[in-house]
Parts: structure tokens; sequence; C-alpha cells
């Protein structure tokens, strides 16, 4: 009985100066191992559900992110990328590289052509779950790094420019907010139990004049 050399599949293995055919069916024998190209089916298959998994994810981020910011990195090094990702990182904020034909299929229409011309060119995005943080980041960025350029901000339907994201970037953040109602709602609690003693007329003044402060 004659041996029968297993069979595996290669990208491509090839002997010091032996040129591989391109033909995707290529067969051959390498160091008595039966080899074949993985045929482009194969590549064109793993190419599309990598794009379909892109598409997914840009989706679920222009549907939840308090805001998107649309930046174009031409030039920035892989140093200065990294640097920029830490401090997004740092206030609960992403940087996406993303591929423009893809960002423009997942917006599902959203802020219309506006929202469209803003994917030109090699961008990023910034996003976080409150409006402000990655405008925040990306501004301060911006002012020491000419080489990052904000084109613009995504916002529900809202669409803006350069000038938006300087808007943005100057709200308060959710912690900032939650921080001010706290703040807030203390002062008034140490006033009830400043006033809580106070006899008949003054008592209702005192509460009327909280009552008017928190509406206000």
């Amino acid at each position: 009985m004659g041996f029968s050399a297993p069979s595996v599949n290669l990208l491509s293995i090839q002997n010091p100066g032996q040129a591989l055919e391109k033909d995707s069916s290529f067969e051959g024998r390498h160091q008595g191992v039966r080899i074949n190209r993985v045929p482009d089916f194969w590549r064109t298959v793993m190419d599309k559900t990598g794009k379909a998994a892109a598409l997914k994810e840009l989706e679920g981020v222009f549907e939840s992110a308090g805001a998107v910011v649309v930046t174009q990195y031409s030039g920035l090094s892989v140093a200065e990328m990294t640097g920029l990702r830490t401090q997004l990182r740092e206030k609960g904020a992403t940087l996406k590289v993303i591929k423009n034909r893809i960002a423009k299929i997942a917006l599902k229409g959203k802020g219309g052509d506006a929202a469209q011309d803003l994917f030109q060119g090699p961008v990023a995005i910034a996003y976080a779950d409150d409006p402000s943080s990655a405008a925040k980041v990306t501004s301060e960025f911006a002012k020491t790094n000419e080489k990052l350029k904000l084109i613009g901000a995504i916002m529900d339907e809202e669409v803006m420019g350069a000038e938006g994201i300087k808007v943005l970037s100057t709200m308060p953040s959710r912690e900032e907010l939650i921080a001010t109602v706290v703040a807030r709602l203390l002062g008034q609690a140490t006033q009830i139990v400043s006033r809580v003693n106070a006899p008949g007329q003054q008592l209702a003044g005192a509460i009327e004049a909280i009552r008017e402060q928190a509406s206000a």
C-alpha cells in the first residue's frame, strides 16, 4: 500500500527561488506535505463578516452615544493617537478609526446629507455616554496638536460643525451635573434643618422661600 501525504490548507508555501502560481486553486507539495491555497471565496467571506461586525458596532454608537465627535487624524503618529485614546478613556470616552462608507450606512439617514458630509478623508470618531466628554478632550488635544482636525459632531438628529464641538466642550459633564444637583439639594436640606424649629409664621415663610428656590 502506497504512502499518501497529509493535506493542509495554507495561504502559501514556496521553495526558495520558486514562485507560486497565482491561481487560487493551486495545489502542490512542500517537504512531503500536500498543500492547498485558501480559495479567494473564503477571503471574501471573512472580509464581509468583518464589515458586518463593524457596521453593527457603529450603528450602536450612533444610537446610544450622547454625542459623536468626528475628527481627521492625518499626520498623527501612533504615539499621538495612543495618547489621545488614553486621555479619552480617562474621561469615559472612546476613540475609533472608522471606514467612511460603513459609517454612512450605519447612520441610517440620521442627520441627512449634513451628517454624511462629515465623513471625508481619514476619520476617527470620539464618543461617550454624555455629550460633552469627547468634545472636551478632543478640543483640548487639538489646541496643542494641529494635526487633529475637528470636523463636526452628531448629537441625536442634530449635526454641527467645528464650532458646535467647542460649544459641547463647555457643557458640564454628567458627573458635574450630578454634583451640582446634589450640592443644591444638600444646601436646601441644611436650610430646612436650621429653620425647622422656627415658630409659626416664620417657619411657613421659610418653607415657601425654599420652595421658590427649588422651582427656580
